[in-house]
């Protein structure tokens, strides 16, 4: 493990922020459960086969270019593309990537795509550090991006931000990525807290994104960029605000979640006790996290069709699934739109049976078939969801209705994937073996597999990230 310097305080160690950063820089590897260990190496496993096939997507290509013609060549390689950048550069396009086809993780409960924030960040970090990087620090600075910045989007109410309009990710996720950086540069109390005060100022992101912007593919990067450099500023001496978390006057909890009863406490209620990184929901489909009730319940009505006709589709949904996920779509919708539509992820599956990258594709998006039905969807928000329990709000109820009068209803109360049913290791991995076999040679991803699996016994980081950056196939075009 990196020398970690503990000498000099934060500013406020009883405070949330000074708490936080103390628990930071203080964390022993043998303090971390293994199977949480176990599992951030899966994490991470999962993001960068998203990494691999969001790369070489027509939108990926539109922002290489444009990153690279901004940035030019570095030394931190861009993965899947065999072409190297700054480390600013190759944080936002290597997030961009994980987050290309809505295929990463996502936090149920503090909604934020951690892969996308975490890994890109901390393989620039690597690079930047100009020292050999252990499997074992690497992996200790994404568990600590992994329970930070859930723990940050709780205090502002988690779920409630998106419902307001908020890319959440983007406003919250910048934090934890800071201190993720921060832990492998080894800062002391003081320099995480400048780190914090950094990331903080810097936090923004609007959910209207979803609708048709490319853009929305790398807002994630734009906090990882911000975390990324937020601890670089710290370690150089370059100062930031202190007790930023807590500051009633322009600090963070109290803008962000102004009118909105933040709750500072969330920050560290349960810190190294309750593992936010066995939490954080792997996907199975390429939509949004608040999306797969409605995939999995189509896939139920689906084998009860047998040749009737949809009359009606009715999906039932609580407030976040709603205000994120259903306005009346405008063909032809961007393929992001329809990644973000409830309609679009009902018609498609049920046609299809799957919301996967050919569901997505041009021809797929602008479909007579699916217009159809989209044409006889119905959404409804149901205010009594967002009274019961947080792990039971994401519930979906679709019913529908065929030409005779009879109807279907398919209800699901949790997706796979979530807290109460997570996705296993073993469904990682077999993910990982399904994303990356159309893009790359058998032997190159099981070497990239192996080396993400075994992350405690790697010496230095440096030939697996090599691994990452050679050049990998289309899967759209």
């Amino acid at each position: 493990m990196g020398q970690v310097n503990t000498l000099t305080d934060p500013s406020a160690p009883e405070g949330p922020t000074g708490q936080l950063v103390n628990w930071v820089r203080t964390l022993e590897w043998d303090q971390v459960p293994e199977h949480v260990r176990v599992r951030a190496a899966h994490l991470l496993l999962d993001g960068i086969g998203c990494a691999l096939v969001g790369a070489q997507l027509p939108w990926s290509r539109l922002a290489t270019d444009a990153v690279l013609g901004i940035e030019g060549d570095g030394a931190v390689p861009v993965i899947g593309t065999g072409r190297t950048s700054t480390p600013v550069g190759a944080v936002l396009l290597n997030s961009t990537f994980i987050q290309g086809f809505e295929l990463d993780d996502f936090h149920p409960f503090a909604p934020l795509h951690s892969a996308s924030l975490v890994v890109p960040a901390l393989l620039a970090t690597t690079a930047h550090l100009n020292r050999p990087v252990s499997g074992k620090e690497l992996l200790m600075a994404a568990i600590v991006g992994f329970e930070t910045g859930p723990r940050i989007g709780r205090a502002l109410g988690g779920t409630e931000m998106l419902s307001r309009g908020w890319h959440s990710g983007p406003v919250f996720g910048g934090i934890g990525t800071a201190l993720a950086c921060g832990r492998l540069r080894g800062l002391n109390g003081e320099q995480l807290e400048d780190a914090v005060g950094f990331a903080a100022t810097q936090s923004a992101g609007l959910m209207s994104a979803q609708y048709e912007a490319m853009g929305k593919r790398m807002q994630h990067g734009f906090a990882a960029r911000n975390g990324f450099y937020s601890a670089a500023l710290a370690q150089s001496g370059y100062t930031g605000i202190d007790q930023v978390l807590e500051r009633p006057y322009g600090g963070f909890l109290a803008v962000y979640g102004e009118g909105h009863r933040p709750d500072a406490s969330a920050i560290t209620r349960g810190l190294g006790d309750e593992w936010e990184t066995t939490a954080i929901m792997v996907k199975s489909w390429a939509v949004m996290g608040g999306l797969h009730g409605v995939v999995e319940a189509a896939r139920i009505l689906r084998n009860r069709l047998h040749g009737r006709t949809i009359e009606h589709i009715d999906i039932r949904v609580g407030d976040v699934v709603y205000h994120h996920g259903w306005w009346q779509p405008q063909r032809p919708l961007t393929a992001i739109g329809a990644q973000m539509n409830i309609g679009y992820a009902a018609a498609v599956t049920l046609l299809d049976g799957v919301a996967l990258p050919q569901q997505f594709t041009a021809e797929r998006l602008d479909a007579d078939d699916v217009w159809r039905l989209l044409a006889r969807t119905h959404v409804e928000l149901d205010e009594s969801i967002d009274e019961l329990p947080p792990t039971e709000r994401f519930q979906t109820h679709l019913t529908l209705t065929f030409s005779d009068g009879s109807t279907e209803t398919a209800s699901v109360m949790a997706p796979h994937g979530n807290p109460r049913d997570p996705v296993t290791n073993h469904e990682v991995v077999d993910k990982f073996a399904r994303l990356v076999a159309p893009v790359m040679p058998a032997d190159r991803a099981a070497a990239i597999q192996h080396a993400f699996l075994g992350l405690p016994e790697v010496p230095d980081v440096a030939p697996l990230v090599e691994l990452l950056s050679g050049p990998v196939g289309r899967v759209l075009d």
